[in-house]
């Protein structure tokens, strides 16, 4: 499909790597093209924010160009613009996590991972807008207001890192960090036609942070428009970091070679709506469903399966973990009423049902979800693969905060509609989000792959698979990057 829009942005940030270090452009070129798309194209999906001035970026850009012309590169990224998620911390510039609390605060140090993208020589324009402290799925806050939808100006791009699947969507950017711990790689990634890989548990460091050890449900991730691009920047990304200790220990890999793999005989679970559990809306399950002939025409043997499990307990168990962790980070804003007024009603009903949980209930809660990891550990045994949706409704209303009725069924918390993408958290386990089309009113959709334990570069090879089949990104571009 032909683009409408300047052939540099329209480069997958791998393309575009080789052209900047074959001196195909400079750097300042693409910063330049870059900049002019930004002006552009943003004020129409809202998703990026704090974006620096031009000057200063281009200046940037004059050097990285002397560096090549010195024959050094940085990496991968040498020269590549990138905005930063707006929940991590980058030195010098303004990280506001979506909150009024927040609005002027400008870190010292970067977070690990955006230490590594800066390494690898890209140019931070600014950063991709987020709900406030990245709790919902939906992108709106009281300072940069909401982000939209690539393929629909009226509807959402998920969250909470909508605004990096919108500006992927709209090529404001190569490649996209964002973070996930209900869904916020994946979520986006399917409202917005892209690709969003939650790592494996301790893949990608987190931090630095005050907390070490018990946060293990959130983690730093990859989005791109291909494979190649999302196992590139993971590359970027991952590897074990003394400030965190859970990381895992393993070295630098390439995640992006070897991707080619020949998929006859493997074995693929679909898990479906978990047998009815799950409220889904008219049309997501159809078009996943019809996705499976994808991977049968890969030659994957696809079949139903489920997990000997209480979903109504893993439910619980989320429930739990997250008032514990929400309540450990928000809870002394929280006691102090001048501060409790500026955070949005979620944040206080989790930091509440925090304050009401024991230590037994959070104990309790840890052995579900051991559970849940050995119930999905037995269907590993069968299955190389596990098949889900990648969220329960298309895009909604802009303006509304929440979905609250889903296939008929009232919603009982802001998150519930939700539910599809905490059992991959809970487990740890790495999954991918591949688009699979789209309904009648246009709008995107996408399919969870998982994998198990650490088997993040199985998961990167059989999204790759699917992606050399369908090419959904390059097939339906947003209407208003289309030439006319």
């Amino acid at each position: 499909m032909p683009l409408a829009i300047d052939p540099i942005v329209a480069l997958d940030a791998e393309a575009l790597s080789r052209a900047i270090h074959a001196r195909q452009m400079s750097c300042r070129e693409v910063m330049q093209a870059y900049l002019a798309h930004i002006e552009r194209f943003n004020p129409q999906v809202n998703a990026l924010v704090s974006l620096r001035p031009a000057e200063a970026l281009l200046a940037e850009a004059d050097e990285r160009d002397r560096e090549l012309a010195r024959g050094h590169s940085r990496g991968w990224m040498h020269g590549m613009p990138q905005a930063i998620k707006d929940l991590a911390a980058t030195a010098g510039l303004r990280t506001t996590l979506g909150s009024p609390l927040f609005a002027e605060q400008v870190p010292d140090q970067d977070a690990i991972s955006v230490a590594r993208v800066r390494a690898s020589g890209a140019l931070i324009v600014g950063k991709s807008n987020v709900p406030e402290f990245g709790l919902g799925s939906q992108t709106y806050n009281t300072l940069f207001g909401t982000t939209t939808n690539a393929y629909d100006p009226d509807k959402v791009a998920g969250g909470s890192s909508g605004g990096a699947a919108a500006a992927l969507a709209m090529r404001l950017l190569p490649v996209a960090d964002g973070s996930d711990m209900m869904g916020s790689l994946r979520n986006p990634a399917a409202f917005n036609n892209v690709y969003g890989l939650r790592p494996s548990q301790g893949r990608v460091p987190h931090g630095p942070a005050p907390e070490l050890f018990v946060q293990q449900l959130a983690t730093e991730g990859p989005m791109g428009r291909s494979v190649v691009d999302v196992a590139r920047l993971l590359s970027t990304q991952a590897g074990f970091d003394a400030r965190a200790p859970l990381s895992l220990g393993e070295g630098r890999r390439d995640f992006a070679a070897g991707l080619q793999r020949d998929f006859r005989g493997v074995r693929v679970g679909w898990l479906g709506d978990y047998d009815g559990y799950l409220a889904m809306d008219d049309g997501v399950l159809s078009l996943c469903e019809a996705a499976l002939a994808d991977f049968a025409e890969l030659g994957c043997r696809v079949e139903a399966c489920q997990p000997a499990f209480d979903l109504a307990r893993l439910w619980q168990c989320w429930l739990t973990h997250r008032h514990f962790l929400v309540h450990g980070n928000l809870g002394a804003a929280y006691a102090d009423p001048g501060k409790r007024s500026l955070l949005k009603p979620e944040a206080q009903w989790e930091v509440e049902g925090g304050l009401q949980l024991s230590a037994t209930a959070v104990y309790q809660a840890s052995v579900a979800r051991s559970d849940w990891y050995r119930a999905l550990g037995k269907l590993f045994e069968r299955y190389d693969y596990l098949l889900l949706p990648s969220a329960q409704v298309f895009p909604f209303d802009a303006r509304q905060p929440w979905p609250t009725v889903v296939g008929g069924r009232t919603m009982d918390t802001y998150h519930r509609w939700m539910e599809v993408v905490i059992g991959p958290t809970l487990a740890g386990l790495p999954s991918i989000s591949v688009p699979v089309g789209f309904n009648a009113a246009g709008l995107p959709m996408g399919l969870q792959i998982i994998g198990p334990a650490q088997a993040d570069h199985a998961v990167l090879q059989l999204a790759h698979a699917h992606e050399q089949l369908t090419r959904w990104v390059a097939r339906r571009p947003p209407r208003s990057l289309q030439t006319p």
